[in-house]
């Protein structure tokens, strides 16, 4: 096993709360992801402490049944009141069709987090892994870590929603097609020395195999947080497999 030094994880739980809110912005960030920004004063309590957590974002789809849908809170600021969460247009289930159709003065309800897993920013590397549902995530992982941070990101995403990430950090990003090419990344890819975080987000299926991959590797069971964050044929998923 790779010696390495066990992250301290931080869980903190937070009173669930839901809160009405109102579209006031929509940003397309590439043709695939809407980033929308919705405002509401029920924000001003709003708790985010993680890249990791996630929201559940409701809203009654034409039959007027409420649709629930797990989203990561991408940008928030408590003196505007406003939430950024971004969406994938690419899908075919309520939410995306909910996204592609939203206007400015929409009205939500938005609950959570119910709690947050803090990973440490002070690890000697970081690495990342995930398909396009985990870009969110990693895009505020990577804009929060410190200058001095080595991180490495493999990233199953098609190409025309690849993005220019904001970050400070020594970032050593792949970009992969498939999910066979992500694995093979993974297995080819050294763990650095010293006290190492691997991070994962995706369907359900790949993420087990990069669980596993990852402790075949050497990885600490208790350094390799991976969370499944939708399953195939499965309307509304979200499990963490660490």
């Amino acid at each position: 096993m790779i010696e390495s030094l066990v992250p301290t994880i931080e869980r903190v739980r937070h009173d669930l709360k839901m809160r009405d809110v109102t579209v006031v912005r929509i940003n397309h960030v590439s043709p695939g992801f809407a980033s929308i920004t919705f405002h509401g004063e029920a924000l001003a309590d709003f708790t985010s402490l993680s890249f990791d957590d996630h929201v559940k974002f409701m809203f009654n789809d034409a039959n007027g049944e409420q649709v629930r849908r797990d989203y990561t809170p991408r940008r928030f600021d408590r003196d505007a009141r406003e939430l950024d969460i971004e969406f994938a247009l690419h899908g075919h289930g309520g939410a995306a069709e909910w996204a592609r159709n939203a206007t400015v003065g929409q009205s939500a309800i938005i609950g959570g987090p119910r709690g947050s897993m803090i990973l440490p920013l002070q690890m000697d590397w970081h690495l990342l892994i995930g398909d396009d549902s985990a870009l969110p995530a990693v895009t505020r992982r990577l804009e929060e870590l410190p200058a001095a941070a080595r991180v490495q990101a493999v990233l199953l995403v098609d190409t025309p929603d690849r993005r220019t990430f904001a970050t400070q950090a020594h970032a050593d990003i792949h970009w992969v097609a498939s999910e066979d090419e992500l694995l093979q990344v993974l297995t080819d890819l050294p763990l650095q020395p010293g006290a190492g975080l691997a991070w994962g987000g995706g369907e359900a299926a790949l993420m087990a195999r990069v669980r596993e991959l990852l402790i075949a590797k050497g990885m600490p069971r208790q350094a390799a947080k991976v969370s499944a964050y939708w399953k195939r044929g499965v309307a509304d998923h979200h499990e963490r497999l660490d």
